[in-house]
């Protein structure tokens, strides 16, 4: 059982919702965004979404990109993201801890070496955009086998067709894309993810958690009451890119958790 599980029996026995937070790790630079991290789960995160900072982040809007780019510019890369991980572990042992991201910087290290440096450092599961399933024998199922979770995104084109061959080696949980398009795109409705969601649980036994399109406590109550939890990225990394101190990004990350544990 890897942490992202023990953590999703824990809100289920407690009939709880999951709220599970994005930041580019590295953003604006290491000591800030270590800061932040370490101060998550007191700001009520369940699971910690750490992006991977890449050149081409394609299914990222603008807001994702820039904070990419900054970390990049301050010397973010895989190798110091997993050391930001590591320091994290050193404090906090419960707290999931999910790598987002893209292939390239994980193909560039190596997988058999990739699988073992994240495991290492503490990490607990990867979310790799731009693999498809039918691609799993490349990270997924190596990732699975070295004790990762590999997390796999559903959207609202995943039609019934397609959905058993993206459930088919996904573990740890479900994340649904509420929106068609980007990051930070458009608003994310209760009322049409409901029904998405639904569907996804007919055919899974995995929590399914809902992100893109959620920016404030209402919005992450409402989405976190029809699935089984939310995830805010955008709407905190641009808090973290207008320069606002780690004490009030942490507030606002609080009232946007208080907002789905509130469904």
């Amino acid at each position: 059982m890897t942490r992202i599980d023990a953590k999703f029996a824990d809100l289920k026995a407690a009939n709880k919702k999951a709220f599970v937070a994005y930041v580019m790790a590295g953003d604006p630079d290491f000591d800030t965004s270590l800061e932040l991290v370490k101060g998550l789960p007191a700001a009520g995160v369940d699971v910690i979404e750490l992006g991977l900072p890449f050149t081409d982040p394609m299914a990222d809007g603008p807001t994702i990109q820039l904070a990419g780019q900054r970390a990049l510019e301050a010397g973010m890369t895989l190798q110091r993201t997993l050391d930001l991980a590591r320091a994290f572990r050193e404090e906090d042992n419960t707290t999931p801890i999910v790598l987002m991201g893209y292939y390239n910087p994980i193909y560039s290290r190596g997988v058999e070496t990739f699988l073992k440096d994240a495991k290492d450092a503490g990490i607990d599961g990867l979310i790799v955009v731009d693999l498809p399933p039918e691609e799993d024998s490349e990270l997924c199922i190596p990732a699975q086998e070295a004790g990762l979770n590999f997390i796999r995104l559903a959207t609202p084109t995943t039609d019934d067709k397609r959905l058993p061959r993206v459930l088919q080696n996904t573990s740890g949980f479900v994340y649904y894309v509420s929106i068609t398009g980007i990051t930070g795109a458009a608003e994310a409705e209760a009322t049409n993810v409901g029904p998405e969601v639904a569907r996804i649980k007919a055919s899974t036994d995995l929590p399914v958690i809902v992100g893109f399109g959620i920016n404030t406590p209402e919005k992450a109550k409402g989405i976190a009451s029809v699935a089984d939890g939310a995830v805010v990225g955008s709407a905190i990394v641009s808090q973290i890119g207008a320069g606002k101190p780690v004490g009030e990004v942490l507030s606002f990350v609080k009232s946007l958790s208080d907002g789905a544990h509130s469904a």
